[in-house]
């Protein structure tokens, strides 16, 4: 950490002032990008927020002096936007509290992988050309948050638009990565114009109209798509089951009885309401439905069903095991009571009224040390060290991008079918992977969740807008049916229809209108992050060609 807090000696008062002031431009830029994000609602400082840390990075030379002044701004960013991360507010698990402290620190970090490209472009180019590239070395870095193992890209710039609705609605065209990077080249422009501030009029007036018109064109675009609104013409009525049980203590185990009854009274509310399709939260039930030991409750929601005429998509703890171990996957485990092979999963289970068969999702993203300990499949000893009091860290990762199809009688008395997915919590930060789904069919997104582990902070709050980028991406309805908020229904332009609050029992019903086209971005979701990607691995091939030929230089004379 000395690399990152150096305390800096022999420097005469001018020098220390310098330093100073410097330190407060990283800080200010670190708390405009914080304020930036919900539930704070000032999307509009993102245009500016990045100009204070360019004043700064331009004058900085060394790695580690830029890199040191990256990690100040973006430790500040990081404090303001993920402080809930550590469930501070709760408490009530040690493992928690200490993994979210420990990745305040951590998550600055990964941003200094954007600053060491920029350090890499200075030694090859120009201040001035290398600062041309900076938003794709930013962008990198958003990507690879997005791949790794260690993975948790939750203040990607782009996320903080999402309630600025005409702005985003260009997104259907670039993603939210594309939305980072009109962000970074606007506070590009706007500093490129101060720096010409008083120097070079000309240089001044264009760089300030490329800034502008960076947000005027996404902006028009808005105007022109909202202006131009429809919902579609195929709609069905969904209900959003928002129990409010605190997850610690539901874990902890209860009356199954009781909470079975307390799912179907809810239900029976938002069917009575016109509900044709319930959605329960994540882990609805805190044990393995489908293993045949709760077959009681297996038979009673069959028969809640049939009665009612109704399909019903729940978040479920659910296992599958195997014989040996070649038959499971990669990270099958073994059991220690027998032979068999077994893999567990943070799922999604979908059940309809006229059948027995119950079509299961696993997670595919699983949060790192929440629900599985990061490169433990190379290291699996990790798992036995790093458990979550709760006992979540152990979840496999899911296999493949199922989408549900549901054949029902529609308003018109004619047979009819709709596709839809099921996200689970965190799954909905990632926006090639809510692609996938959509080209696979998937005519409306749902995403069950529990926010409540938390407590009432920013976290729920920025998870629920983040949904919002999905649904303008893909042009599809996004439903969120969470434990203890926040539950609602988005159309497909970003719009919230109906939501509930955070920590309350609700029962959230309205028409949820379905789309199967493919927007450009469902088609091309990572067309902005590898084209940056390239263009960064570019710079890195250049700076090691440069210091190879330096070498070569050297040991010449």
């Amino acid at each position: 950490m000395k690399l990152f807090f150096k305390r800096e000696t022999g420097l005469d008062p001018l020098q220390k002032k310098e330093i100073k002031k410097d330190r407060l431009y990283l800080i200010i830029s670190g708390i405009l990008l914080g304020l930036s994000f919900p539930p704070f609602p000032f999307p509009y400082l993102l245009f500016g927020a990045l100009i204070p840390y360019f004043i700064v990075l331009e004058k900085k030379k060394t790695l580690a002096e830029i890199n040191r002044a990256t990690y100040l701004m973006a430790f500040v960013f990081s404090l303001l936007t993920i402080y809930w991360v550590g469930g501070f507010v709760v408490g009530k698990d040690p493992f928690l509290l200490i993994s979210g402290f420990l990745l305040l620190f951590a998550n600055p970090i990964i941003f200094l992988i954007g600053s060491t490209l920029f350090y890499f472009s200075t030694r090859i180019f120009s201040t001035k050309i290398s600062f041309i590239f900076f938003p794709f070395f930013w962008v990198t870095y958003e990507y690879a948050y997005m791949i790794t193992d260690w993975s948790f890209p939750w203040i990607t710039l782009g996320n903080g638009l999402a309630k600025f609705t005409s702005f985003i609605q260009i997104a259907d065209h670039i993603g939210v990565i594309g939305l980072s990077l009109l962000v970074l080249f606007i506070n590009l422009f706007f500093y490129f114009s101060l720096t010409y501030f008083g120097k070079d009029k000309i240089k001044f007036l264009t760089n300030g109209i490329a800034a502008l018109a960076l947000i005027l064109f996404p902006l028009l675009y808005g105007w022109i798509v909202l202006a131009s609104s429809d919902e579609g013409s195929k709609k069905i009525r969904v209900g959003l089951i928002q129990p409010d049980l605190d997850p610690y203590d539901k874990w902890s185990g209860g009356n199954t009885t009781t909470l079975k009854n307390e799912y179907f009274t809810m239900s029976k509310e938002a069917i009575d309401n016109g509900a044709q399709f319930l959605i329960w939260p994540e882990t609805a039930f805190p044990f393995y439905l489908m293993t045949g030991s709760y077959s009681e409750i297996v038979d009673s929601m069959r028969s809640f069903l049939l009665k009612n005429q109704v399909p019903l998509l729940t978040g479920m703890p659910h296992v599958e095991f195997f014989s040996k171990k070649e038959e499971g996957p990669f990270d099958v485990k073994k059991s220690k009571e027998s032979e068999l092979y077994f893999a567990t999963y943070n799922s999604v289970l979908f059940f309809t009224p006229n059948s027995f068969d119950v079509l299961q999702y696993g997670k595919m993203k699983l949060v790192p040390f929440g629900e599985r300990t990061p490169f433990v499949s190379q290291l699996p000893f990790l798992g036995d060290l790093i458990k979550w009091g709760v006992g979540l860290s152990g979840w496999n990762i899911g296999q493949d991008t199922t989408v549900f199809k549901y054949d029902f009688i529609n308003d018109n008395k004619q047979p009819d079918s709709i596709k839809m997915n099921g996200l689970i919590c965190y799954e909905s930060v990632y926006p090639d992977l809510v692609a996938a789904f959509c080209q696979k069919g998937s005519e409306f997104i749902t995403v069950v969740t529990n926010d409540s582990w938390y407590g009432n902070t920013s976290g729920p709050y920025q998870h629920k807008e983040i949904s919002v980028l999905r649904a303008v991406e893909n042009r599809r309805s996004v439903v969120r049916a969470a434990n203890g908020g926040i539950s609602c229904i988005i159309d497909k332009y970003g719009r919230t229809i109906k939501e509930s609050k955070m920590y309350e029992k609700a029962i959230v019903v309205g028409d949820v209108y379905t789309n199967n086209e493919l927007t450009f971005f469902s088609k091309n979701p990572n067309l902005f992050p590898v084209f940056s990607s390239a263009i960064s691995i570019w710079i890195l091939g250049l700076f090691l060609l440069f210091k190879l030929k330096n070498r070569e230089s050297k040991s010449n004379s």
